[in-house]
């Protein structure tokens, strides 16, 4: 699905976006046909998310996300933890409640740049996510998994209740999955994942690329500032009630409809043919 280094630093060129095919100390991105993919590969720490793993996906993530190229972010892992949650190294008493306060607020501002990314964030899972690994794929808007994947949040054990992870974990399952993990810092499986709703889909990792190439083809089918303004509007009316939720959605949907691709959507729709998106905010 992915192509080759070359080929995607000739597409970046040819496409108008910044070259962003390039390997730091923690992870690596490939960017084609649309699709951003970022890989942590610091295996040997576990793809941790330490202060310098977290920087580099806030970057990655934030870096050509107003380039109508982009279309979908991928964050995916090497190895067999997909990430083991923050590095404890950085928060032994010895490194203070500056450093504390600083790997917490640097985790939230993670979480906030893939909520604020104006296209889909895919977490592609294929191992353990543990703690706030967990939370980063809870906090994607779509996440897969190979059925060999195992998610928990530890930190109970460690004497460290998993409080973060915690916020994403309850957004995203019931209850009683939620406090089930948090509580016993038991594993859960991929089937249990996909059943209480962490994880979208669950797959072989034989066909874990397939499934999402499925995903991404179709995204890529249809308008980018369509599905902004979706994504956008999803993460507004959570935090609504359900009658100001109504509203606030019939209002949205009117504006939606006066924008040029929301017009051509009933127009192909209409005329039987595909649409041919501007992916533009254009209400021409």
């Amino acid at each position: 699905m992915f192509s080759s280094i070359s080929r995607n630093v000739l597409n970046t060129y040819k496409k108008g976006i910044s070259p962003s095919i390039f390997r730091n100390a923690s992870t690596k991105i490939d960017f084609d046909n649309g699709i951003k993919r970022i890989t942590m590969c610091n295996t040997k720490n576990r793809n941790a998310l330490s202060i310098s793993m977290m920087d580099e996906l806030i970057q990655n993530i934030t870096n050509d996300k107003d380039k109508i190229d982009l279309r979908i972010i991928v964050i995916n892992a090497e190895g067999p933890v997909f990430s083991a949650g923050h590095n404890l190294k950085e928060l032994t008493a010895e490194s203070g409640r500056q450093q504390h306060e600083k790997v917490f607020k640097l985790a939230s501002e993670l979480m906030f740049n893939i909520i604020d990314s104006p296209v889909p964030v895919i977490a592609c899972v294929n191992g353990l996510a543990a703690a706030a690994g967990c939370q980063l794929v809870a906090q994607c808007d779509i996440a897969i998994c190979s059925d060999k994947s195992t998610f928990m949040t530890p930190g109970v054990n460690f004497g460290i209740f998993c409080s973060t992870p915690g916020v994403a974990l309850a957004r995203c399952v019931p209850k009683m999955t939620a406090m089930h993990m948090l509580l016993t810092g038991l594993p859960i499986s991929s089937s249990e994942a996909k059943q209480s709703g962490l994880v979208s889909k669950v797959c072989s990792e034989e066909s874990l690329d397939n499934e999402l190439d499925v995903i991404c083809k179709a995204i890529l089918s249809k308008s980018r500032s369509v599905v902004e303004l979706g994504k956008k509007f999803y993460y507004k009316q959570i935090q609504e009630n359900i009658r100001n939720a109504y509203i606030l959605g019939g209002n949205q949907m009117v504006d939606n409809l006066a924008l040029e691709d929301g017009k051509e959507g009933i127009k192909s729709f209409v005329e039987k043919r595909k649409a041919v998106w501007s992916h533009t905010f254009n209400t021409n």
